[in-house]
């Protein structure tokens, strides 16, 4: 390795990278304030209610007073360069939290300490572990009224295991911590830290058989010898470290800072993300190797739409390095491009850098073909290589979106692509069988977020409304249907009869159409004309305006005039005939009929299957799934899903998703069905 490379892999142990996730609330941004301004990077904590944070720079946030994009910032500490994510902590945002643990070594969960472990904390705990992160919980908050910080820890140990140990204590009332594990004795606000650092030392020397003879022949280890079983520990979810702060006094935030430099893993002791070369079951596993000496590999977490640079792609440099004028290849791109310039992010500031190396976080822009999840390479070879995806929440959440200028449909499309781009947990989709434009999201918070967006950053209004249900109509019994159709009024008339009948399908069938009319009644080219006929009837419906679904037409006879017979005629017959026979059919609304799945706390899993039953819902499992939180599985008519989020949210305070996925058609209810007819009998008459 070249002296230039030694250098670089020097550089490399001095670099960290987390993430702060979690609930929102909990104070993830104003820790990040205060990190910067103790290590320097920041004269002074801005605050949330000015608008004034390095991390909520959006104009959206700024009114909202809480994070809606992660944000990515770095700072200096003891010789240390530290990237950290702050993310947003409502459950419609995790398009933007969870790409964030991507690009780290290290999930760091913030924990309200007034408020305690909730849900959110459970699910980033575990999507972190899922992608063997490194973890450490922050418990935030430690000097408001009323907090019992004892009693917390065992809640963090009840809830996510006994490896989870305090690295430090609270002291002086939350006014201080104390460190637990350098120091093997001292007092805190839990009594003396010399059990709390035994602890430690114990749980920490258990993954090396040497250090555990060391330390049952001497009684302790100096923990600065501990660095190599540390890591190791961390890796293995052995030991989950805890440690107290206050962001708003700043107590405990050298020590976290310190905790971090010391003791968290650089990109060369976590365990590498998994890659995978190729596509689909022949894909093969490999990891990239945190050498700033060999090819390029950085992954693209986050994608920006800036209004003064352009398009903004943020990545996490795995291997290799990154220089202004490298040539880069953007997955399986044919063509590099050049980077011009190589930004660090300060929140909405861009540092400009000369380099990054693996475990930087950095970002281009100006590249129109970058997108997120790319894979960034310098080598033609790699252009099959991919990051394992991220298990996303599916989007479920419609929204009918329409311009409120006509004339307006291209650019609303070209606006909603760009907002795509920046969040994978958006989805956006014209719907052929309602004819409309749908946004999907994960929350109604969520879908508010992206109208206000495209009303204050692109100014474009549109109109919105729920979509509309896809309805169908069918028949449940044979019948037929006769009708002539006869004008004459002066010169060539029209004249068309046809006979016919109708069977049903089974569901899911589709259409058929028969002919078995014998003896020229009705003569071969006339023939698709009745078919045409029928299919208007199919399309426009025939009792309550809904496409007609899973029936066959037989056409057995009819009338024609050699002078006065024309395919209009037939076309009218046939659809007037058709018509007249689903009538005798005992014909039926149909409504489709959605499996769906729901996340909630445990708490709410009375309320939550109450609330299925009374919107005609079934339900067929529960399952429990990590600490607390408890899956439901059901059927339910996606009619009675209409704002289902909202009351979701009210039966689990918030912390309820659900996905859905499409069933089967049934019949709707008569009542139902008379309200849909009478519905379609008023349009009719508009």
């Amino acid at each position: 390795m070249s002296s230039r490379s030694n250098g670089l892999a020097a550089e490399m142990d001095s670099v960290r990278t987390l993430a702060l996730v979690g609930a929102a609330a909990t104070g993830k941004t104003c820790l990040a304030e205060a990190m910067l301004v103790h290590s320097g990077a920041l004269g002074a904590a801005g605050s949330l209610e000015r608008g004034a944070t390095v991390s909520d720079h959006d104009l959206l946030e700024r009114r909202m007073q809480h994070s809606l994009n992660s944000s990515v910032m770095h700072m200096v500490h003891d010789g240390t360069r530290i990237h950290f994510i702050d993310t947003p902590g409502g459950p419609d945002f995790l398009g933007q939290s969870l790409p964030a643990l991507e690009a780290v070594e290290t999930a760091a969960i913030v924990i309200n300490a007034s408020t305690g472990i909730e849900p959110m904390a459970v699910r980033m705990m575990a999507y972190a572990e899922s992608r063997q992160l490194d973890r450490m919980i922050i418990v935030n908050k430690i000097d408001a009224q009323g907090v019992e910080l004892e009693a917390l820890l065992a809640q963090i140990q009840e809830t996510f295991g006994r490896v989870c140990l305090p690295l430090n204590l609270p002291a002086q009332g939350g006014n201080a911590v104390v460190d637990c594990f350098f120091n093997r004795s001292g007092e805190s606000d839990f009594g003396s830290v010399e059990a709390a650092h035994r602890a430690l030392v114990e749980q920490v020397v258990e993954v090396d058989g040497d250090f555990v003879d060391r330390y049952l022949n001497d009684g302790d280890i100096d923990a600065s010898e501990l660095h190599a079983p540390l890591e190791q520990a961390l890796r293995e979810g052995h030991l989950i470290p805890v440690c107290f702060v206050s962001a708003r006094t700043g107590a405990g935030i050298p020590e976290l800072l310190d905790a971090i430099v010391k003791l968290l893993p650089d990109p060369t002791e976590a365990n590498p993300p998994d890659f995978l070369n190729g596509e689909g079951p022949d894909a093969k596993l490999m990891h990239a190797q945190p050498d700033p000496s060999l090819h390029v590999l950085a992954h693209v977490f986050k994608v920006t739409q800036d209004p003064f640079i352009g398009k903004m792609g943020i990545f996490r440099v795995h291997q290799g390095t990154i220089t202004r004028d490298s040539q880069l290849y953007i997955g399986d791109g044919r063509k590099p491009f050049k980077v011009g310039h190589l930004f660090m992010l300060q929140g909405k500031d861009h540092v400009e850098v000369s380099r990054a190396i693996p475990g930087d976080i950095a970002a281009v822009a100006k590249i129109d073909d970058i997108h997120f999840d790319a894979v960034l390479h310098d080598a033609a070879e790699d252009d099959h290589i991919h990051l394992k995806p991220l298990d996303f929440p599916t989007a479920v959440h419609g929204l009918a979106i329409e311009p409120k200028r006509h004339g307006d449909e291209q650019r609303m499309w070209d606006i909603l692509g760009k907002l795509v781009d920046e969040d994978p947990c958006l989805k956006v989709e014209h719907v052929a069988t309602t004819n409309e434009t749908v946004v999907y999201g994960l929350g109604e918070v969520h879908l508010r977020v992206l109208i206000e967006r495209l009303r204050d950053v692109y100014h474009f209004e549109v109109n919105t409304r729920p979509p509309r249900i896809a309805f169908r109509e069918t028949v449940t019994a044979p019948a037929q249907g006769h009708f002539r159709h006869k004008k004459q009024s002066g010169g060539a008339g029209q004249f068309g009869e046809v006979f016919l009948r109708i069977e049903p399908l089974p569901r899911g069938a589709g259409f058929e159409f028969v002919d078995e009319v014998k003896g020229g009644t009705i003569p071969g080219q006339f023939i698709p004309a009745v078919e045409k006929g029928v299919r208007e009837v199919l399309e426009h419906g025939a009792i309550a305006g809904y496409p007609v679904v899973d029936v066959r037409v037989i056409v057995y006879d009819g009338k024609h005039h050699s002078v006065d017979s024309k395919e209009i005629a037939f076309a009218i017959a046939g659809r007037k005939a058709f018509m007249a026979a689903i009538r005798e059919a005992r014909p039926i609304v149909l409504e489709p009929i959605v499996q769906i799945e729901i996340e909630s706390p445990d708490q709410a899993m009375g309320d939550i299957t109450g609330d299925l039953s009374a919107k005609r819902g079934i339900v067929t499992g529960t399952d429990n799934e990590s600490a607390g939180i408890v899956k439901v599985r059901g059927q339910v008519p996606l009619s009675e899903l209409t704002s289902y989020q909202s009351r979701l949210n009210a039966l689990t305070s918030g912390q309820g998703r659900y996905t859905i996925e499409f069933s089967h058609y049934e019949a709707v209810p008569p009542t139902l069905q008379q309200q849909l007819v009478s519905e379609s009998k008023l349009r009719d008459d508009d």
